[in-house]
């Protein structure tokens, strides 16, 4: 048996979850939330839109336990084919296509990441920084290291699909608590 995910209304506003999307039972969603079609929101992720918007693209993953919340007043726009690893966070503006950000990353509020950019496991992106379009940008604050290589891409693109068909599976067998032995 499966629960329902923690959806919650927040000043008139109710998530919204596009078709084909797995949002895990352990997940919360809060507010102005609105996820796009064949996406995985992972456990323990909290998507807080209290105060502003967010908004999920097409095939994206939020893996597990990452915080991502909207400034007030404001959007955080996360694109399709996006991939947030384990324990990012999350108060950016904008979040290109195809983007991936690396676990345990942190983007600050207003900062802007361009479509196809790779940020690193750990890195800081400050506060109204912008990472332009198909680079690969590491540790704090968040710096150049090069451009997004052809492997870099097929190797993301293989990521971005592993979990498009997790969700899937995930839909189709459900999570069944397992009982003591």
């Amino acid at each position: 048996m499966t629960r329902d995910p923690m959806l919650y209304t927040f000043d008139g506003k109710s998530p919204i979850i596009g078709k084909e999307t797995y949002v895990s039972e352990t997940a919360t969603l809060i507010g102005d939330v609105q996820i796009g079609e064949n996406c995985y929101i992972g456990h323990g992720a909290i998507l807080r839109a209290d105060y502003g918007t967010i908004t999920v693209g097409n095939g994206t993953a939020v893996e597990e336990a990452v915080v991502v919340h909207a400034p007030p007043s404001q959007l955080c726009e996360i694109g399709a084919r996006v991939t947030i690893g384990h324990g990012a966070i999350i108060h950016s503006a904008f979040i290109g296509d195809g983007a991936t950000i690396g676990m345990g990353a942190i983007l600050s509020i207003r900062s802007r990441v361009g479509a196809g950019s790779i940020v690193a496991e750990g890195t800081v992106v400050k506060w109204e920084q912008v990472v332009p379009d198909g680079v690969v940008m590491a540790g704090n604050p968040a710096r150049l290291v090069r451009q997004v290589s052809e492997k870099d891409r097929q190797t993301w693109n293989w990521g971005k699909q592993l979990y498009i068909d997790l969700a899937a599976k995930y839909l189709r067998l459900g999570m069944h608590k397992s009982a003591p032995e």
